[in-house]
Formats: structure tokens, C-alpha cells, sequence
């Protein structure tokens, strides 16, 4: 059997261990996708090179492991940019492949091919982590295993690896690719840094925990629980890391970043335990949040470490830092009794702030928020994850969702939710949750024949506000008017039979019992609800 450098990228990326790989074919890239056909892995085709890297980055989310992506040269590589940008941000391992003009191309000189840039690689080095160009077939292998190594590698994230077309194409006598390995080096703490966190949690008065998404990608939730019960430490988290710590535990003030009593209570630590987050704009409510203790700082990106905060700096994976931290605290004695029923008191204080964020809600008129959220929430089945793209009901979800979600808030992109809920469905089998709101929606819409093609278990949650709601709160409170927030869009219910996708359209009053309906039923589903929602004040 003739085979080519294409099967040798899909030799490689099987022995290594993927089993789906999603793509948008072009002219460069018919080398990558003709080896599919060869190879024992899945594919599944998206209709824009956008939704193939938001598609990736849903997959990779849901299985915790590398997930590769294939696209052609320039404008098709080009086109997966925002997304790569936001499996950046939130720490995803997404292998994107690309075609590349003919080797003899390469290099600046400008042969007039089609597709050519200047330096195809330079647009994508200060997105991903690295960037691996091939020049032949014997390279293909190693530079696949040396990308998927450093996408796993704390912290996470994408790489990208370019291959000229006639490589591709080129018959190769390299045998069958079987023996792969790669070993992402663990990011340990250093010894030191965790006996001095240690001594200053355990001598703390009023410890406090925020945890960010850095929690969630490490699997650190185990570590975590156990660090803030022994120290009886309350435990807020970023909108980067739903589910890592559990919604009713007692020590839990949930996720009201944005919310000034919030802040408050994490400014008054003696000693604020910052895990798996840099302190950015949404993790300290717009950089308005000043630690007056002192702050321990967990963090995977060097870049991160220090980066808003001084702190004591400790460069490590989230859950191997917290495990050996748990193991430190209850060894310098944490938690071991005294006069003061420090867990008694936590368990208070967090109330209290609870409390307040409730009395500042029940004073909004916000009752139809908070009925939308909840509904969705209840229909949502136990174990289902969820897409949330930018938009409002997303914002809301990020302080108020009590369970695991996904959003593109690493980049604050639009289009992620139906795409990356795709991806997730391709590897979980469903139901998966999207949402978006219309004016994410329409970057999207293409995808409803994914959905269709590959029979996937989505369900579609699409908020119609006529416009992108957000921006024009934001404009109005600013400029008093809005302009150029408020967009024509299809009858959604439509469209989605136009595609062969069942839909309808809801409530607020029937979105449980309808959406719910939708996610029983196996395959895609669009559900619609028209509806004007608003944010919480910001405080």
C-alpha cells in the first residue's frame, strides 16, 4: 500500500494516543485528510476553521488529554487564531496541524504560491506555547511528539505544527509509526516554598482560599477539599474553576467575584491562598480587590506568578503544590484544636457574605435572571457539561451556576459555545448543553450541519435579545444610547429545520420543561427563548 507524509502524521497522532481529530479540508491539506480514510481515527468536519479549533479545544476539555485539529495553509490557518488564543488563556491542549506551501517556498521567497504568506508561523507564536515546522517526512513523527509533550506540559495549552504540502503528498518507505512516547515533565513545588506556605496557613488567623481554573485543569479538587478543611479555610472560586470545590460545603462563598462583599472578605485574609489563577481582571473584580494580608500564590504560568500581587511565589502544577501543601499544614499541626472554634467562626463569616450578596440581589428587580438560570440549571441532567458562550445568562452563570461549566471567558471570544459543545460531544456521547445568546449564535450557525451529519447530542440553548445584550448595557450606562448593538437574525426555529434539526421555541415559564425535553431526546436540539435579560449592578 502506497503511503505518504499524511500517513505518517496519522500513524503518529493514533500512537500517540488521540482518537478523533476534527478539520475544515483544503487544496494544501488533501494529503492530511486522504491518510484519514487509512487511519483508525474518527473524524469530524466542521464548516468553519474557527468552529474546527473551538471544536478541539470542547473535546480536549472534556477528556482532560490532547485533542489534534487539521486545517490548510493561510487564510485557513489563519482562521483558527481566536480560538487557539482562548485554549491559551484557559490552559487547553490542542494540537493544531496545518499544510504549508511547498517546502522550496519557505523561507521568505516568495514563490507566488497559493495561500503563501511571508511567515505563516510568526502569526501563531505569541498565541500557542510552541511552533513546529517540518521540512520532511522523517520529521513528522518527532514533531508531533515533541508538540503533544508540551501541550501537556503545566500548564497546558496549544501548539501548532506546520507540514509543506509535497511532504504531505511525498511517498514515504518510513515504516509504520507505533512507538511514540512522550513524558510531560511534572512542574513540582519546591520544598522550601511549600514549608513556608505551609507555616504561614497554619499560623493564620483568618485563612482564606481563592481557586482558580488552574485547580480544575491539574484535577487538584480532592487536594483542595482536604487543605481547606484542615485549615478550616473559606474557598471562593474564579469563574475559570465551577465545580472545583463543592457549591453547599459550609466553607463555601461560591463564585460572587463581582460582587464588593466578596472582595471585601478575600482583602481582609491575614493570609489569602491564591491557587491556579493570576488575579486578573474577572478573578479580582476588575482589579479593584487589595490583599491587606499576606497572599501564597499557586501558579503552573511563570508569567502569572507576582504578575498583580506581591506574594509568596510558588511555580507548581495546582494539584501536586496543594497535595504536598495539605500533607505540610496538617503536619505543622493546622487544624488541631485550641480555644477558638476557628471552623465555627469560618463557617459564620461565610454565611455572612453569602447573606449580603443575597440582600443586594433580593434588592434588583432581577427575579426573571434568576428564574432563566434556574431553570436551566434543573433541566440539565447531573453529570451533562455545558458551552456557555459571551453572553448575558453566561455572566450570570459564572457568579451564580452551581456546577462545572465552560465558557470562553480565558479570551472573551464569540462563537465558542455551540462549536466547543460539539467537540465535547464527540468524545462524552452527550447530552451536551450550549448556550449562547443571538448575536453569538450567528457565528455559529454553520454548525448546525455538523450537528446533523455526525448525529451529535447537543442541545442548543439560543437567548434571543435582538442584539448584543451586553454591549448595549454597557454603552447605554456609558454614552446614554447604544451604537450598533441591535442585529437583524433569522427565525432561529426555522433555520434549525432548514437543517433537519428539531427546535422550538419557549418561555421563561416553559424553558424547564422544554429544554429538558430537548436534552432526553437523543441527537441535536435547538431550543429558543426570547427574552431581554439583564446584569446584577456592578459593584
Amino acid at each position: 500500500m502506497r503511503r505518504t507524509g499524511g500517513d505518517l502524521v496519522a500513524e503518529s497522532l493514533a500512537a500517540l494516543g488521540a482518537t478523533t481529530v476534527f478539520g475544515e479540508p483544503g487544496q494544501h491539506a488533501l494529503g492530511l485528510f486522504d491518510a484519514l480514510r487509512r487511519s483508525t481515527l474518527s473524524y469530524v468536519g466542521c464548516r468553519t476553521e474557527l468552529s474546527v479549533a473551538f471544536a478541539a479545544d470542547g473535546h480536549a476539555r472534556a477528556t482532560g488529554s490532547v485533542t489534534p485539529f487539521m486545517v490548510s495553509t493561510g487564510p485557513g490557518a489563519l482562521g483558527t487564531l481566536p480560538a487557539l488564543m482562548e485554549s491559551r488563556t484557559a490552559s487547553v491542549p490542542v494540537l493544531g496541524i496545518s499544510s504549508q506551501i511547498p517546502a522550496d517556498g519557505l523561507g521568505g521567497g516568495r514563490k507566488g504560491y497559493l495561500h503563501e504568506l511571508p511567515d505563516q508561523a510568526a502569526s501563531f507564536r505569541d498565541v500557542v506555547k510552541s511552533v513546529h515546522v517540518v521540512r520532511a517526512a522523517g520529521q513528522i513523527p518527532s514533531a508531533l511528539a515533541a508538540a503533544w509533550e508540551v501541550a501537556l506540559t503545566a500548564p497546558a495549552g496549544p501548539v501548532w505544527v506546520e507540514i509543506p504540502q509535497d511532504v504531505l503528498l511525498g511517498e514515504t518507505a518510513i515504516p509504520v509509526v507505533t512507538g511514540l512516547r512522550v513524558a510531560p515533565r511534572p512542574l513540582g513545588p519546591r520544598p522550601e516554598l511549600v514549608a513556608a506556605a505551609a507555616e504561614l496557613l497554619a499560623g493564620a488567623a483568618s485563612p482564606v482560599i481563592l481557586a482558580g481554573g488552574g485547580v480544575a485543569r491539574a484535577g487538584a479538587q480532592a487536594a483542595l477539599l482536604e487543605l481547606a478543611e484542615t485549615l478550616d479555610a473559606p474557598v471562593a472560586t474564579t469563574f475559570g474553576a465551577k465545580g472545583v470545590f463543592p457549591w453547599e460545603h459550609p466553607l463555601s462563598l461560591r463564585s460572587w467575584l463581582e460582587d464588593r462583599h466578596l472582595t471585601a472578605f478575600l482583602e481582609d485574609a491575614d493570609v489569602l491562598l491564591v491557587a491556579g489563577s493570576g488575579l486578573g481582571e474577572l478573578s479580582s473584580n476588575y482589579h479593584t480587590m487589595r490583599p491587606r494580608g499576606r497572599v501564597v500564590q499557586i501558579e503552573a504560568d511563570l508569567g502569572k506568578l507576582e504578575s498583580n500581587h506581591p506574594a509568596l511565589a510558588v511555580h507548581a502544577d495546582a494539584r501536586l503544590a496543594l497535595e504536598a501543601l495539605a500533607r505540610a499544614v496538617k503536619d505543622a499541626g493546622a487544624g488541631a484544636g485550641g480555644d477558638v472554634d476557628h471552623g465555627a467562626v469560618s463557617r459564620a463569616a461565610v454565611r455572612d457574605v453569602l447573606a449580603r450578596v443575597a440582600g443586594r440581589l433580593d434588592a434588583q428587580d432581577l427575579a426573571l435572571e434568576r428564574a432563566v438560570l434556574a431553570a436551566v440549571e434543573r433541566a440539565l441532567p447531573p453529570e451533562a457539561l455545558s458551552f456557555w458562550d459571551m453572553t448575558i445568562l453566561a455572566y450570570w452563570a459564572w457568579s451564580a451556576w452551581p456546577r462545572p461549566m465552560e465558557s470562553a471567558q480565558g479570551a472573551g471570544g464569540l462563537g465558542y459555545g455551540l462549536p466547543a459543545a460539539l467537540g465535547a460531544a464527540a468524545a462524552t456521547g452527550g447530552p451536551v448543553l450550549a448556550v449562547s445568546g443571538d448575536g453569538g449564535a450567528l457565528y455559529g450557525l454553520a454548525e448546525l450541519a455538523t450537528l446533523r451529519q455526525h448525529d451529535l447530542d447537543v442541545t442548543w440553548l439560543i437567548v434571543d435579545d435582538g442584539g448584543y445584550g451586553i454591549l448595549r448595557e454597557y454603552m447605554t450606562d456609558a454614552f446614554g444610547a447604544a451604537t450598533g448593538t441591535e442585529l437583524a437574525r433569522p427565525d432561529f426555529v426555522a433555520l434549525a429545520a432548514a437543517f433537519g434539526v428539531p427546535a422550538c421555541r419557549t418561555t421563561p415559564e416553559d424553558l424547564e420543561r422544554d429544554l429538558a425535553e430537548a436534552l432526553r431526546t437523543p441527537g441535536p436540539n435547538v431550543v429558543v427563548l426570547p427574552a431581554t435579560l439583564r446584569m446584577f449592578a456592578p459593584s
